[in-house]
């Protein structure tokens, strides 16, 4: 047996998220201070459902930095594979809290600082997942660094994983963005992308016939398409096309974070063996008790009621 679930590689910064409830980031005036990027998110999560996540990140060798790192081990990730750069701050991202898609400004600088020395074959031979984004695709040395481990990754038979959280903010080149996702969706990762992803990305609305066709053609096998209140679509090529309706929420607190809290709870059913509708609706599940929740998701999550209700 693997001893590692999932391997998450990417960004690890702090989130400064606004106090004030759809507000602009102009007229916020406070901001309460959150363990945040979307891999480090996948990894924190899954840990609490009890899988075993490594994270391989960077952050700066400064407060930020132990702060990072003290929640990351607080919450049982393994961080042996986090390195603290000398020269660089840890990256930080003010983000507006809201019921809708957050406004946010991002302050990169160590994030990207990602290299091949903290992905040892040994380590990926351990793994069962192989997880990143678009964010941290979006720069060197992390990118080269993503790019070829992931080919091990596949060479080894894991399962790899992408959030394509793409933002023109993050990543000013969608064409060069497009080229490096053609590599990486080579490997024929689960993939895992909203509808402003896909906005962002294309620069226009595009119909989910276009967007499963284009990632199919890349080289993904199963895509789910997140359409917020409209719900969930997943194409996959050799089951083909499931849709579940968003589930009802009385009250959403907080939007920041449900993405990755729903793509763990995929993740989390498809190492378990469970079919693709039974992995939508966990998934969703966990989307909804983030959305109801500023912060992370809430202690004590029974995962395996959650599987069988």
């Amino acid at each position: 047996m693997k001893p590692i679930d999932i391997i998450s590689i990417g960004e690890v910064l702090i989130d400064f998220i606004g106090h004030e409830v759809n507000t602009s980031i102009n007229r916020t005036k406070d901001y309460h201070r959150f363990l945040g990027g979307s891999p480090t998110n996948v990894a924190v999560n899954a840990s609490r459902l009890g899988l075993n996540a490594v994270l391989v990140a960077s952050c700066g060798q400064d407060g930020l930095g132990d702060y990072a790192i003290r929640k990351l081990k607080s919450n049982r990730v393994n961080t042996n594979y986090i390195e603290k750069s000398e020269t660089v701050p840890t990256s930080v991202i003010f983000v507006s809290k809201s019921t809708d898609t957050p406004d946010f400004i991002p302050y990169r600088q160590a994030d990207c600082e990602i290299f091949p020395h903290q992905l040892p074959d040994a380590v990926i031979a351990d793994a069962k997942v192989f997880h990143t984004t678009c964010f941290a695709l979006s720069k060197n040395p992390a990118r080269q660094t993503i790019l070829n481990r992931a080919q091990k990754a596949k060479s080894l038979g894991l399962q790899l994983s992408i959030d394509v959280n793409f933002s023109e903010r993050i990543w000013p080149d969608r064409e060069e963005a497009k080229r490096v996702l053609k590599q990486y969706v080579a490997n024929d990762p689960l993939v895992k992308l909203s509808e402003d992803d896909c906005y962002r990305l294309f620069a226009a609305v595009k119909s989910e016939e276009y967007i499963f066709d284009y990632f199919h053609g890349l080289g993904a096998s199963t895509i789910c398409l997140t359409k917020g209140k409209e719900g969930v679509v997943v194409s996959d090529v050799n089951q083909g096309l499931f849709f579940q309706k968003a589930m009802p929420i009385a009250e959403v607190k907080d939007t920041t974070g449900a993405g990755d809290a729903f793509w763990t709870g995929f993740l989390y059913a498809q190492l378990h063996g469970r079919s693709l509708e039974e992995t939508i609706t966990l998934a969703q599940k966990l989307a909804a008790i983030k959305l109801q929740n500023v912060g992370r998701l809430p202690d004590n999550i029974n995962i395996k009621a959650l599987l069988q209700e």
